[in-house]
């Protein structure tokens, strides 16, 4: 894939769990791949909340000495990559808020599409913000419920928001969680110990920590986690299961699971499939790492052609701070890859990648397969062309910039130099993921939420009760 496009973020919460902050600190270390600009973790001990958070990996913001000053048994936590918001450091969650309704800690991954609108409001009614980012809009939501429970505060606020989220909420000892009505982003609920529960937006943490899986947390869905147990409540009787493709695509780890279907194996069915619909007459079939390494698997057990590891990741990038030259960028492929020249030198090399975005990846891997000796290169992508923004925590760029956009396969394929180029199919995909529905906007253009480009259509709804389901 080409790397333009940005992994969304990584929430964890933990309950009634013994050294809850280091428990929470190994489980965003399993999510680090959804977010690297920044992370924090924020712990109570039922009755005081105190938080640290800061720019870098997590292993680069906590030691052990602040994650000891992160007392108690309950936690959330979070990995950023800012898909709302600037990088500053006022916008790095979980934050922390102190009300006279009760101090509590938030954070969430997904995106609000009228965020921007609802902020307007707020401001113009004399709200003060402390972060530009679209997460802080649901505390203020919470804090405008001036009657009723938190858990009505809660489900009011999340019945006021269009978008795909999924939100944890911590209080001095009650965790709650919620998801987007339309099950947009995923959030797990696992039992840890023999008292223990935690949330994740990945599986991968659960088994990391020791954790075991219970259940998805539905679209739509608020669960409060407490010394009474867990509460489920409902907070919008319209409710869709429309979870994001790319989840199976490209962010998830092959380790995941979602809806019970495992990431891996879905993304080695979309290669086989893809095969099936794209066949290529070559000599060897090679992935690009690592989200495609499944697909590519899938590919070659169907088609037959043999699998080599013809391109090399450098493990050791790690992050940079520096934006360099679009020629310096340009250049910067092959310090994340390289080709092996004896294994794809004359030979007639299938190339499948994920998707492609703006095609700049794509055309420099093409090329450094042939400039190590490749006869010819083929590409073929286990996942349909990419035509259109996600407006739902997924940072892709416009639609002048998707390669995809206006131009069909094959004007796609010459302007990356492959001498064949091959989607797989919006059916195939959903074949291969065993899914019913999932959300292919980016795809298809068939956007599930209202997107709000039009301001006289965007009002806050009425301050009336929420019904529980």
């Amino acid at each position: 894939m080409d790397r333009e496009i940005h992994e969304e973020c990584g929430v964890f919460g933990a309950f009634r769990v013994e050294h809850a902050a280091e428990v929470t600190y190994f489980a965003l270390h399993a999510m680090q791949h959804r977010g690297q600009e920044g992370c924090g973790i924020v712990t109570a001990d039922g009755k005081n909340l105190v938080g640290h958070r800061s720019y870098g990996l997590v292993k680069e913001v906590f030691d052990q000495k602040n994650l000891e000053r992160l007392k108690g048994s309950y936690s959330i936590g979070h990995v950023r990559y800012a898909t709302s918001g600037s990088g500053h450091l006022s916008n790095i969650q979980p934050f922390l808020f102190y009300h006279s309704t009760g101090d509590f800690a938030l954070c969430h991954n997904g995106n609000i599409v009228n965020s921007r609108i609802l902020r307007e409001e707020f401001e113009k009614s004399g709200s003060i913000f402390q972060s530009t980012s679209d997460s802080e809009v649901l505390a203020h939501l919470i804090t405008r419920r001036s009657y009723g429970t938190r858990s009505d505060a809660l489900r009011y606020g999340c019945s006021q928001l269009e978008g795909g989220f999924a939100f944890l909420v911590l209080t001095k000892d009650k965790l709650y969680a919620m998801r987007d009505r339309y099950g947009l982003r995923p959030l797990s609920l696992g039992k840890l110990g023999d008292e223990g529960y935690v949330v994740s937006s990945e599986t991968c943490a659960f088994d990391v920590i020791g954790a075991q899986y219970i259940r998805d947390i539905l679209p739509g869905e608020m669960i409060k986690i407490s010394k009474e147990g867990i509460v489920s409540s409902f907070y919008d009787e319209d409710r869709a299961d429309k979870m994001c493709a790319m989840e199976y695509i490209y962010f998830s780890r092959p380790d995941s699971d979602i809806n019970g279907i495992n990431i891996h194996m879905s993304r080695k069915e979309a290669g086989k499939e893809l095969a099936r619909e794209c066949p290529v007459d070559c000599d060897i079939i090679i992935g690009v790492p690592d989200s495609s390494l499944s697909a590519a698997c899938g590919f070659s057990e169907e088609s037959g052609i043999p699998l080599e590891t013809g391109l090399i990741k450098n493990k050791y990038m790690g992050r940079t701070f520096i934006e360099p030259s679009q020629d310096l960028r340009e250049r910067g492929v092959k310090m994340k890859l390289s080709a092996i020249r004896s294994v794809v030198k004359n030979k007639r090399v299938c190339l499948i990648d994920d998707s492609i975005v703006r095609g700049t990846t794509s055309r420099q891997i093409v090329q450094m397969l042939r400039d190590q000796g490749a006869a010819e290169v083929h590409m073929r992508i286990a996942s349909p062309p990419m035509i259109a923004p996600c407006f739902y925590g997924v940072d892709t760029p416009t639609y002048d910039e998707l390669i995809s956009a206006y131009r069909s396969v094959d004007e796609v394929g010459k302007l990356i130099g492959a001498d064949s180029l091959g989607f797989l199919s919006r059916e195939g995909l959903l074949k291969a993921i065993g899914a019913k529905d999932l959300c292919m906007a980016c795809f298809d253009r068939n956007y599930p939420t209202p997107l709000f480009e039009e301001r006289e259509k965007v009002k806050i709804k009425g301050d009336e009760d929420v019904k529980t389901v």
